[in-house]
């Protein structure tokens, strides 16, 4: 099974921005979407943004226009582009697969979960 460590999560000013890395191993991610997704405390689990294998990419609307989903599958590593921070953005973020190729926005469809990165959004 394949194992996923998201790092590039740190502290910044509101307008500022962070590039977050999903490093994967154990077995390509090439041919599966992936997705990004928060969790600040007390509240559920959010998506924020997918990409497709083909490279085809999806956003909340909450960070459209915002944020960027990338990915570069000879370094077998999904992105996310973090740019003009809120504070509403901080959270925990965790990259994760759809195992199924469904393009959900549930993360109950979705496995592989890593440790996640904590982003800090200051004003």
């Amino acid at each position: 099974q394949v194992q996923l460590v998201e790092s590039g999560g740190g502290l910044v000013q509101a307008g500022g921005s962070l590039r977050l890395s999903c490093a994967a191993s154990g077995r390509t991610i090439s041919r599966y979407h992936m997705g990004w997704f928060r969790q600040a405390p007390g509240k559920e689990r959010e998506f924020v943004a997918r990409i497709r294998w083909t490279g085809i990419t999806y956003y909340s609307d909450s960070v459209k226009g915002r944020f960027t989903i990338s990915r570069d599958n000879a370094k077998n590593t999904v992105y996310l582009q973090m740019n003009s921070l809120k504070p509403e953005d901080t959270a925990v973020y965790y990259c994760a697969r759809d195992p199924r190729l469904t393009e959900s926005v549930d993360y109950h469809e979705y496995d592989s979960w890593g440790q996640g990165t904590q982003v800090t959004v200051s004003s």
